[in-house]
């Protein structure tokens, strides 16, 4: 016997199915599946897709020595993504388990290696958008210095969000102790220590800042937001509105107000500054950016009538 023909009885054996069951399943004769499973004849090719997700296993493994047998095809797919942890391998595994959800046919040991699924796509991602974030800051300030700052912030909230916040302290406290220069290293240091919720350190930074940094736009909008933390509401705004008259096209200090008039209940100022913000971006030509703002504008007013 060829392993194929050995792999096609013990998957059907692994599914508790009788030849009779596979050949109903299959549309064709019992004889036909013995034929098979003895190897006596093989398979046409056109059929072997349907065998496959029938013992719930890829057409290769029907040909490999070591292939297992799967409860389903979602944990056979989300098998095959663990050995390649390609994001293609990802997607095809995750709709193949949102079918399985539909179905309702699913056990508590599915949703356990669902979750594994995610768990190993999150590593996956995790490790790439570090990659990314590296070679830009790799690059330097030199090239695009706008760029090169949104990056390095940009990786400071994402190694807060994945626990590794101690890791901006380390990095930005000795350069801004030494007398840094430059703001964003001072921004930096500032939001590392909002991220760790010390609010009197990142205090502490900020009125050095200040007198070091006079009239920044960026410094007033890490300022709204470090008070915005510390529930300083009204200390906050003035800040966001500053570097609005300073830099009008910036929509972090909108957003951050709008938010934050969200956060205290105040949805008519919400309204009026998410619409704003859209306004701001349909009028730059930024009409894809514009649905974002306009739809928390729409749920600002649904607040407002109810």
């Amino acid at each position: 016997m060829t392993v194929f023909s050995k792999n096609l009885k013990r998957f059907r054996v692994a599914k508790n199915m009788t030849q009779e069951q596979a050949a109903e399943a299959l549309g064709v004769s019992t004889q036909t599946v013995s034929r098979w499973e003895c190897n006596t004849t093989l398979p046409d090719v056109t059929i072997l897709p349907k065998i496959a997700a029938l013992y719930c296993v890829t057409i290769d493994d029907l040909y490999k020595e070591t292939s297992m047998a799967y409860d389903n095809y979602a944990q056979r797919l989300g098998s095959v993504f663990e050995a390649s942890l390609k994001p293609e391998d990802f997607l095809r595994a995750d709709m193949e388990y949102q079918k399985l959800l539909k179905s309702e046919e699913y056990t508590t040991e599915d949703l356990r290696l669902y979750g594994i699924l995610y768990q190993e796509m999150m590593c996956v991602c995790i490790k790439k958008a570090g990659e990314m974030f590296d070679r830009v800051l790799k690059k330097g300030p030199t090239e695009d210095s706008e760029t090169y700052w949104r990056t390095q912030r940009q990786k400071a909230y994402f190694l807060w969000e994945i626990g590794r916040n101690q890791e901006n302290i380390e990095e930005f406290l000795p350069l801004v102790e030494a007398g840094s220069n430059e703001l964003q290293e001072w921004v930096c240091l500032i939001q590392a220590y909002s991220f760790a919720g010390d609010y009197d350190a990142a205090w502490k930074w900020v009125q050095k800042a200040e007198a070091k940094f006079p009239e920044s736009a960026t410094l007033h909008i890490y300022t709204g937001n470090l008070l915005r933390s510390m529930k300083r509401y009204d200390e906050a705004f003035p800040h966001w509105k500053r570097a609005l008259e300073m830099e009008p096209q910036w929509c972090d200090a909108a957003y951050s107000m709008a938010s934050c008039y969200e956060e205290i209940g105040d949805y008519i100022n919400a309204y009026a500054v998410y619409n704003q913000i859209a306004d701001n971006l349909e009028s730059r030509g930024f009409e894809a950016e514009v649905n974002w703002p306009r739809s928390l504008a729409h749920k600002c007013r649904e607040k407002i009538t109810t």
